[in-house]
């Protein structure tokens, strides 16, 4: 189970400590993709947008992102309603790599920040379970292709947040922030905003799912995995 809490000096030297991090602190990390599902008008959904933050386990500053579109393959065309949803277009997937080649420089980057060392511990965090329990695990066995075992673990935020502040977050990250005092960043179901989005490399769903834990965390919150063991 992993776990994060506030140090005893108040957060002025070592804000965290615990099962989250180790020394040096591990990250958790942030995982909010962008996907056109049977929803959006397409049956299977597809993840097109694949960003991830790394956050510092002590201060819960960004240290690195990764970000890549992905290319449909199922369904090649976006629909118009995906487009206006997310801003992303149909030459920003057009010919970009397939997930199983994304998934494969999301390992080769986690190898290069040092999270696939076992003595390190990190962990997933998303806006809800279907990220992890649904979405990506079930693409992966449309398409014939393995999940990596640190997908498989993860921290719920909203279910955080619910036990952080006794009220579930309907409309998520939005009601989040309200809840929090915080001012929303960028649009929704945006993962890290580009072209139609208002600026460059603009950091929305992630940013936003970031500066909810850090606000939680130095309120005194004690983060734990949500997920259940596979």
């Amino acid at each position: 189970m992993a776990t994060a809490s506030p140090a005893a000096d108040g957060g002025r030297g070592r804000p965290w400590e615990g099962g989250l991090v180790s020394w040096p602190p591990a990250p958790p990390l942030t995982l909010p993709w962008t996907w056109m599902g049977p929803s959006w008008g397409q049956h299977p959904g597809e993840i097109i947008e694949f960003p991830i933050l790394k956050l510092n386990g002590r201060t819960m500053e960004i240290e690195s992102t990764f970000h890549m579109y992905v290319q449909p393959v199922v369904h090649p065309q976006l629909t118009p309603f995906c487009t206006e949803l997310t801003g992303i277009i149909q030459a920003m997937v057009d010919g970009q790599p397939s997930l199983e080649q994304v998934l494969e420089r999301v390992h080769e980057w986690m190898a290069k920040e040092g999270l696939l060392d076992p003595n390190v511990k990190s962990i997933f965090v998303t806006c809800g379970d279907w990220d992890l329990k649904v979405m990506l695990p079930g693409q992966c066995q449309y398409l014939g292709l393995p999940v990596a075992d640190y997908f498989k673990q993860w921290i719920n935020l909203k279910k955080a947040y619910s036990f952080a502040m006794g009220c579930w977050p309907k409309n998520g990250l939005l009601d989040m922030n309200k809840g929090l005092s915080l001012q929303h960043i960028g649009r929704p179901h945006s993962g890290i905003g580009q072209s139609l989005r208002k600026s460059p490399w603009q950091l929305d769903d992630c940013k936003n799912i970031a500066n909810i834990m850090k606000t939680l965390a130095y309120r005194g919150f004690i983060f734990k995995q949500t997920s259940k063991p596979f």
